[in-house]
């Protein structure tokens, strides 16, 4: 429990994981709780890799170009975070609904095709395809999934949009 980030304790509602963008932390989307769900317990973990000086979950090869690689790895490194979490807080686990912004919500679509017993389901805001290979042979069933991307989006394009939608959808999740 080495990295850093902000547990806030609760007991009414769904356990919050609140993943920042590129240059924020862990306090940036902590005003979301009251807006989502008032009294869940959250879990907002800061971004360990830096690109100038800028938090971010993962390396990217150029705007807009992931390093899979790392993506892969680094999704390994927050899911078993969270879960030590988990256990620590008392937070049962895959109860997680992660909320991303970003680069935050590239990792939380990485880890539910690579990862997906840590999360429930997923809020994500500015997300772009995270594998070029697609998801894989992963089940979602069960997982509900907000997608909302901004039309006029230059990183996070309508057709990143759509293709993100059909994986998540090809896998079983449903999105609404």
């Amino acid at each position: 429990m080495t990295r850093p980030h902000v547990f806030l304790p609760g007991d009414a509602g769904p356990p919050l994981l609140l993943l920042h963008g590129t240059g924020g932390d862990e306090h940036d989307l902590l005003p979301l709780r009251e807006h989502l769900a008032t009294g869940s317990p959250v879990l907002s973990p800061r971004g360990t890799v830096l690109e100038n000086g800028m938090p971010r979950f993962f390396h990217r090869r150029a705007e807009g170009v992931f390093d899979e690689d790392d993506l892969r790895s680094r999704v390994d490194e927050l899911a078993d975070f969270v879960g030590s979490a988990a256990a620590e807080h008392g937070v049962a686990p895959g109860s997680w609904t992660a909320v991303g912004f970003s680069n935050g919500a590239n990792i939380a679509s990485a880890m539910l095709f690579r990862r997906p017993e840590v999360l429930a389901g997923a809020v994500l805001l500015a997300a772009m395809v995270p594998f070029r290979d697609g998801p894989g042979d992963v089940d979602l069933t069960g997982r509900r999934v907000a997608v909302s991307n901004g039309r006029h989006d230059p990183m996070a394009t309508a057709a990143h949009t759509a293709t993100l939608v059909a994986q998540l959808r090809g896998c079983g999740a449903f999105l609404g």
